[in-house]
């Protein structure tokens, strides 16, 4: 099968972006970020056109917002209306990793939560989270909100520094896949990902 998965995140800033640049250039798959907000210090397509050391199609955002926050706040202070239809999935089968913003219930309009958003695509989910303290609580109430809406979740990445108790935890009450954990790589580069990727990431359940 093709893959096309939507990565999504129990909050911000856990990491979505280097494991949709890992996954995408593993699969040397297109890459979307349907709406980018916040570009101060480049966009998320910018660094995964770097961190998969060009191996992923990196296609033009749907909408790109000035300000870093929720979607739906940021297009209303831009002046921006945010549409349904201008967020339908990119056409083909050709492998796709689809980049969310912020967590599951994040929303993207006034009316609209990424994870309506993500049951209108129908694609499966792979969610991102860390290893750190409060990830049990996030990780299983984002699991909660996604098969709500019978969103297929294909299952859990972890980041950061290994946490056994917490990721068993997760894998046990979610009743969720582990797919893998990436360590901090310092440096974080092209290579770095990709190899830890290679190590770390459980590619045959994709």
């Amino acid at each position: 099968m093709t893959q096309r998965y939507i990565i999504t995140g129990t909050d911000t800033d856990v990491g979505k972006t280097v494991f949709a640049a890992g996954l995408a250039g593993h699969f040397g798959a297109r890459y979307w970020k349907p709406v980018q907000a916040g570009t101060e210090g480049g966009s998320d397509s910018e660094r995964v056109r770097r961190l998969s050391g060009g191996k992923a199609d990196v296609l033009p955002e749907a909408y790109i917002l000035g300000t870093p926050c929720s979607p739906h706040e940021a297009a209303h202070i831009d002046g921006v209306t945010v549409d349904l239809e201008h967020l339908a999935l990119p056409a083909g089968n050709l492998p796709l990793v689809v980049e969310g913003a912020g967590g599951v219930l994040v929303p993207f309009a006034d009316n609209l939560l990424a994870a309506d958003l993500f049951a209108w695509w129908g694609l499966p989910v792979i969610l991102v989270a860390r290893t750190s303290l409060g990830t049990i609580n996030h990780s299983l109430l984002s699991i909660e909100a996604l098969r709500s809406r019978r969103i297929v979740v294909q299952g859990i990445i972890f980041m950061g520094e290994e946490n056994r108790a917490s990721e068993e935890a997760v894998i046990r009450l979610g009743g969720i896949a582990h797919l893998g954990r990436l360590p901090r790589l310092d440096p974080l580069s092209p290579d770095t990902l990709a190899e830890a990727f290679a190590a770390f990431i459980r590619t045959d359940l994709l």
